[in-house]
């Protein structure tokens, strides 16, 4: 594809698809966010599809960001294609996988929890800061820092398995439904609230499934020793 044709495209992504909530909705931000919710709701099945959906999802809002001159939003789009694409690879290469041969779930240890924790207010300060810094980069630079991070948070919980990885979408969702509205992103705004949804209902399944998994592994233990000894 030539530049030529790049821009081309990227234009027509950018050109006005519907008007909701009295606002110009973009073809760019309804075809992006409308994956995302796809990816989403694979992740919820523990479906291999929710990294390719991530990452197709990441490469349709790039052009919604840029045209709102979100850089934050930009940045974010392109961790999400970096995280998707390893998480893809995690889950290809059977990581973590249930007696059944699916991804297995279960809540983060005391010490992974730390870790999550303490690297998303860092990453989140760090950032923050360099947004206020250069404003060019982000005209709301800590709540673009703290979708940023968050999503980062989010993806990596997710890759490893962690119910956490909801919790994490649960805070990212707060601070992006109305960043996402006052940016003029009116459909971001109505698919995080959708978001909202899902992540509640994916938490619930993930967490019935971690105490299945827990429970298929104790079982599993003593016929292990068993065969050791």
């Amino acid at each position: 594809m030539s530049a030529v044709d790049w821009l081309g495209w990227a234009d027509g992504l950018n050109s006005e698809a519907f008007t909701a909530f009295g606002q110009h909705v973009i073809w760019s931000d309804a075809l992006g966010n409308t994956i995302g919710l796809a990816a989403l709701a694979l992740g919820w099945r523990r479906s291999l599809l929710t990294w390719p959906a991530q990452l197709l999802s990441g490469l349709v809002l790039i052009a919604a960001y840029g045209s709102a001159q979100l850089a934050g939003g930009v940045g974010k789009q392109l961790l999400v294609i970096a995280v998707a694409v390893w998480g893809w690879r995690q889950w290809s290469r059977g990581r973590g996988q249930a007696q059944d041969g699916s991804i297995a779930v279960r809540f983060a240890s005391g010490s992974e929890r730390a870790w999550l924790i303490a690297g998303t207010a860092l990453g989140t300060a760090l950032v923050g800061g360099l947004f206020s810094l250069v404003p060019a980069l982000s005209w709301n630079p800590w709540p673009d820092a703290y979708i940023f991070v968050g999503t980062l948070a989010a993806m990596v919980a997710q890759a490893r398995g962690l119910v956490e990885f909801w919790f994490a979408w649960l805070l990212v969702d707060l601070v992006g439904v109305p960043l996402a509205f006052s940016s003029g992103l009116a459909f971001s705004g109505f698919v995080y609230v959708i978001y909202l949804g899902l992540v509640l209902w994916g938490l619930r399944a993930w967490w019935l499934r971690s105490r299945l998994d827990a429970a298929q592994g104790s079982e599993a233990e003593p016929a292990l020793e068993g065969a050791r000894a």
